[in-house]
C-alpha cells in the first residue's frame, strides 16, 4: 500500500496545486492530511475549499483549533513565554484575518476533523499524540521520538507541525515528518510531503509557481506581506513583529 501524507499547507493556493499534480504521477493509494491548513498564509478560505473538495482523510493542527479556542493563547503563552511575541502575532492578528475569510461553514468542517487517524500501517498526528502544539525536532534523540511516537500498533509513526521533513529508523518503528506543502523552514522552499511505499517513508520535494504565491500575497491584503514572502523565499521561520 502506497500512502502519502501531506500537511501545513498554510494557505498557500499555489503550493497545493503543485503537490495535488505531483500526486497524479506517484499515484498513491490513500492520501491523509495532517492539518493547518489556513493560517499564516494569503488563501485560506480556497485551500480549505479545495481540501473539501479533494475529501481527503485529515486532521486538525495547532492552528487550525486556534481559530475556534482563543485559551490556547494562554495555555501556550505559559508553556513557552519566550514565544510570547510570536503567540501574539499569531492568535491577534494572522489568526483573526483567516478567520474572517473563512467563515463558520469552513471554521465547522475543520472542527469536525479528528486529531489521529491510523491508515496502512501510518499513524498519523499533527504534532505529538494529545499535543497539536508540540514535537520533537529532527535532531532530537532516538529516546524523544520513540518515547513520543511508539507504544502503538503502527510501523511507521508520521507528524507534521515542525515543517522540516526527515525520516528515522528507529527498533521497531520508523519516525518520519512529512515537512510542509505551504510553508518550508528546512531552507528549501519547495513544498514537502511524504510517500510511504511498502511501508518505507521517503521525504518528496515538489517546485511550486512562487510568483503566482507572490501574486496571491499581494492580492490578498495580507497584513504581514513582507514577513511571508521573506519566509516563503527563504524557507527559514523568522518571528515577525506585530503589526
Amino acid at each position: 500500500m502506497r500512502v502519502a501524507v501531506v500537511s501545513d499547507f498554510h494557505g498557500n493556493l499555489a503550493a497545493l496545486e503543485a503537490v495535488v499534480a505531483d500526486l497524479r504521477l506517484t499515484s498513491p493509494d490513500v492520501v491523509l492530511q495532517a492539518g493547518d491548513t489556513a493560517v499564516l498564509g494569503p488563501r485560506p478560505a480556497e485551500v480549505v475549499d479545495r481540501l473539501r473538495e479533494l475529501a481527503w482523510p485529515g486532521l486538525v493542527g495547532n492552528t487550525d483549533q486556534m481559530l475556534w479556542k482563543p485559551a490556547a493563547r494562554a495555555e501556550q503563552e505559559q508553556r513557552a513565554p519566550r514565544l510570547r511575541s510570536w503567540l501574539d502575532v499569531l492568535f491577534g492578528v494572522l489568526g483573526p484575518w483567516a478567520a474572517e475569510r473563512l467563515g463558520e461553514q469552513r471554521l465547522a468542517w475543520l472542527r469536525s476533523l479528528p486529531e489521529e487517524r491510523s491508515t496502512g500501517g501510518v499513524r498519523l498526528v499533527h504534532a505529538s499524540p494529545g499535543d497539536l502544539w508540540r514535537a520533537p525536532a529532527p535532531e532530537a534523540a532516538d529516546t524523544e521520538l520513540a518515547a513520543t511516537y511508539g507504544g502503538q500498533d503502527a510501523d511507521v509513526a508520521v507528524y507534521g507541525h515542525i515543517h522540516r521533513p526527515f525520516v528515522r529508523e528507529l527498533p521497531g518503528l520508523i519516525v518520519a515528518n512529512c515537512g510542509s506543502v505551504g510553508l518550508p523552514w528546512d531552507g528549501d522552499p519547495r513544498a514537502a510531503y511524504l510517500l510511504v511505499d511498502a511501508g518505507r517513508p521517503s521525504v518528496r520535494r515538489v517546485e511550486y509557481d512562487m510568483e503566482q504565491a507572490r501574486r496571491d500575497l499581494a492580492a490578498s491584503g495580507f497584513p504581514l506581506r513582507a514577513w511571508l514572502e521573506a519566509v516563503q523565499r527563504d524557507a527559514r521561520f523568522t518571528r515577525p513583529e506585530r503589526v
